[in-house]
């Protein structure tokens, strides 16, 4: 059997990504493949117990027989932190990793075992991202995202741990990289990387549905009250604009894919956008903030455009900030943007090679 554990940077680098469309190649050779999330942080309700959403994730797409608690054996709720530190947690955690890996490891080709953050993520409760690849023996391949500079500074600074902890780093592989506006980026990371003894294993475009919420997420992330659910829920955010200026200004700098954010109490830039949505020139979508409801008049054109738009309490500046830093996850339904991961992967990365680096595991 081999294995590999896949690691990032950070949040949101695309680790996720890699590891749906490292699945997906690894199931299509005909390789029986197992996946292990030995920490989770998101947790949800699978099967009547706790797991990590990616583990519900990737079974759920690939139809993996494996039980929920064996493919994400520890999540750590809130709380548990502070739980954990005043020696009120009495489990063996590593024993229970270590036996799910046992479990995984059976009769199987392959085992990717997926990471949290970046590599120091969970060493509050000794179970760092290095800590658990050197207690399950496994190489790390490190996820790191666009640029030059930061994605080697982040691989190495990450590297460095893993390497205290005497984990291989097998590899790298860069996310959301432009390669339309870069086309010579490959090799300048190839060879800024193998200054530090660490091979390329990869490079993904960036596409901005991999990246970007849908108007569904937005809805759900902020949990406003719905005005308008518009045409499509699932039509992904390419830009977001500030509605704070005057109405003209607004429309000139608004393209068909925009999320406006605009104070609720601004009716002439709500009918104005209404009315460039019904021209067939609109905003993708409004999020009215500031806790106002908006006018009868401003409501009436909202709905009759059939433009989506949703209330929240907050004023402009906190709900921009809560849009930037939305969580933007890959969910069962998301059959488009899982097509896009699975063919991504296959032409950019090289599925053998990473096999190739993949470490032998003996019980």
């Amino acid at each position: 059997m081999r294995q590999v554990y896949l690691a990032a940077t950070g949040m949101n680098r695309g680790k996720t990504t890699v590891c749906l469309g490292f699945l997906a190649g690894c199931l299509s050779r005909g390789l029986s493949t197992g996946f292990l999330k030995p920490v989770g942080q998101r947790t949800v309700i699978e099967d009547g117990v706790p797991a990590d959403d990616d583990a519900v994730l990737m079974r759920t797409l690939f139809n993996l027989p494996d039980p929920i608690a064996v493919m994400s054996p520890v999540h750590i709720p809130r709380g548990f932190t502070k739980a954990y530190i005043n020696g009120e947690v009495v489990e063996d955690l590593p024993g229970r990793i270590r036996a799910a890996h046992a479990r995984l490891a059976m009769n199987r080709e392959v085992v990717l075992i997926e990471g949290t953050g970046h590599a120091g993520v969970g060493a509050v409760i000794g179970l760092s991202n290095a800590d658990v690849a050197a207690l399950l023996g496994a190489p790390a391949i490190i996820v790191s995202e666009g640029g030059v500079g930061r994605p080697i500074d982040e691989i190495v600074l990450n590297a460095s741990l893993f390497a205290r902890r005497g984990v291989t780093v097998a590899g790298a592989i860069v996310n959301k990289v432009d390669l339309d506006a870069q086309p010579g980026i490959v090799p300048i990371l190839e060879r800024g990387l193998a200054l530090h003894g660490i091979p390329l294993l990869g490079v993904l475009p960036y596409r901005p549905i991999l990246s970007n919420p849908t108007l569904g997420m937005i809805l759900g992330g902020l949990r406003g009250e719905t005005i308008c659910a518009g045409p499509d829920l699932d039509r992904v955010v390419e830009a977001v604009s500030i509605g704070a200026m005057e109405r003209e200004h607004v429309l000139d700098r608004m393209g068909p894919g925009t999320l406006v954010i605009v104070p609720a109490d601004r009716t002439d830039v709500i009918v104005g956008l209404a009315a460039a949505q019904a021209a067939g020139r609109g905003a993708l979508g409004l999020v009215l903030t500031d806790g106002y409801r908006p006018e009868t008049a401003a409501a009436d054109a909202i709905r009759a455009a059939n433009l989506f738009a949703t209330v929240v309490p907050a004023d402009t500046y906190v709900v921009a900030s809560e849009i930037h830093d939305l969580l933007v996850k890959t969910h069962p339904s998301d059959a488009g943007k899982i097509a896009l991961i699975k063919a991504l992967v296959a032409e950019h990365l090289d599925i053998d090679r990473i096999l190739d680096v993949a470490a032998p595991f003996t019980a």
